[in-house]
């Protein structure tokens, strides 16, 4: 059977480790906040009512399409969209264009920014296949004025970060939500996992420090992670509930 994503591709190795995924999450998570169509999220109330779910559900979701197979991956698109023009019919609008581009340029950008912090630099054609990757996810959604090349993308992101986030009482809400489902503890080492990896926009917007106390650390995880002391460390810093779905997300060990 044909995959969506060559076996041999980046996006695989990228999406294939939960490390990976869990800085993905931490960096959606914190741009999430700020976007200014997030009150579409909040109109389902799934996303106040568990933040955590509804967005590691989002990452999940993705990581599965990159590692079904073609028709598998495309059905799962599909049905996302179904869900979408679902909510949609309910509150009687459409979701703009740009809050679906600005999900899949997110996708990508903490895809590459991820994968660059934990593992190595990425090279051109790399970051390419990444952008091919979600950009075939968009065309498949019928989404409208995507970028054509990963050049584009870079321009197009650049000009979404200015646009399209905002501090509101979505962010204040969506932080204060954060803390209460992770635990003062928790939430703290989730803030300082966003500084490592969201880019300087969000960063002043959400008024964080430039320097995250979790860099050394990372530093210490990835030689951890060559001698297998990273399950050590990942069940120190993860909700008890959430252990069993982030050991599914390990595609590369299974």
């Amino acid at each position: 059977m044909q995959p969506f994503v060559p076996e041999n591709s980046i996006v695989r190795k990228i999406w294939g480790s939960a490390d990976t995924i869990l800085f993905i999450f931490a960096g959606a998570s914190a741009e999430f906040a700020l976007n200014k169509a997030v009150d579409w999220l909040y109109f389902t109330g799934r996303l106040p009512k568990d933040p955590l779910a509804r967005l590691f559900s989002t990452v999940a979701y993705a990581q599965r399409i990159v590692f079904a197979e073609h028709d598998a991956a495309l059905a799962s698109i599909d049905s996302i969209t179904a869900i979408h023009k679902n909510v949609e019919q309910q509150r009687g609008a459409a979701i703009p264009d740009w809050a679906y581009r600005d999900v899949l340029f997110m996708l990508i950008d903490y895809s590459i920014r991820s994968y660059q912090l934990l593992q190595r630099k990425l090279t051109v054609p790399e970051k390419e296949e990444t952008f091919t990757v979600f950009y075939t996810i968009g065309l498949r959604m019928g989404l409208t004025g995507l970028p054509a090349t990963y050049s584009e993308w870079e321009v197009m992101r650049a000009g979404h970060l200015q646009q399209n986030l905002i501090k509101s009482h979505y962010t204040k809400d969506l932080f204060k939500q954060y803390r209460k489902h992770l635990g003062i503890g928790r939430y703290l080492l989730l803030k300082q996992a966003q500084l490592l990896v969201i880019p300087a926009r969000v960063r002043r917007l959400l008024s964080f420090t430039n320097i995250s106390f979790l860099y050394p650390v990372v530093q210490v995880y990835k030689i951890a992670r060559k001698i297998k002391l990273d399950g050590v460390l990942k069940n120190a810093v993860l909700p008890s509930n959430y252990k069993m779905q982030i050991r599914l997300l390990d595609a590369e060990r299974r």
